[in-house]
């Protein structure tokens, strides 16, 4: 996993006309962002530095970076994903996992039998949801509750049989 990279946020938007950024937030809030000093410009090669950060008060955040002076240099970057090195995650507890830790792992049944892989992970408030691609393309979604995900590691997802849809 050393090179993996996890995205924490994106650009919206500009904020006001000096240079903010509105930000849409994938983690735990705004204090999520403050302890990492730059991040990552996805797909321009371009790292941000990050000077402030503030709640919007609305679920996601308002940023000042460094290297953007001015509202038409915030605006171009609408839609941009704000990515850290895994490694510059805090360390888990026990039971604890990242999202971008279960993508794109392998899925099989509790007999062994392979069914695809997780593709999305998802949470609409009860719990975690994993989504599931299936090697004909057709999704399904399993709670991620013991009953349903008996075991996962780094290496692939176990999926108790009567949870897979057929």
């Amino acid at each position: 996993m050393s090179d993996q990279s996890v995205t924490l946020a994106a650009v919206t938007g500009a904020h006001g006309v000096a240079g903010e950024v509105r930000l849409k937030l994938f983690g735990e809030g705004v204090d999520a962002l403050k302890p990492h000093k730059s991040f990552n410009a996805a797909n321009s090669g371009r790292v941000l530095t990050l000077v402030t950060i503030r709640s919007d008060n609305k679920g996601g955040a308002i940023a000042r970076f460094a290297e953007v002076k001015d509202r038409t240099s915030a605006e171009q970057l609408r839609g941009t994903a704000l990515t850290v090195p895994r490694e510059a995650l805090p360390e888990l507890e026990e039971g604890e996992f990242y999202h971008s830790d279960l993508l794109d792992l392998p899925v099989v049944t509790d007999s062994g039998e392979a069914i695809g892989r997780v593709c999305a992970v998802e949470n609409f408030g009860a719990t975690d949801i994993i989504e599931i691609e299936k090697p004909d393309g057709k999704k399904f979604m399993v709670p991620l509750t013991e009953q349903a995900v008996p075991e996962w590691d780094g290496k692939r997802l176990v999926v108790t049989a009567a949870f897979v849809d057929s």
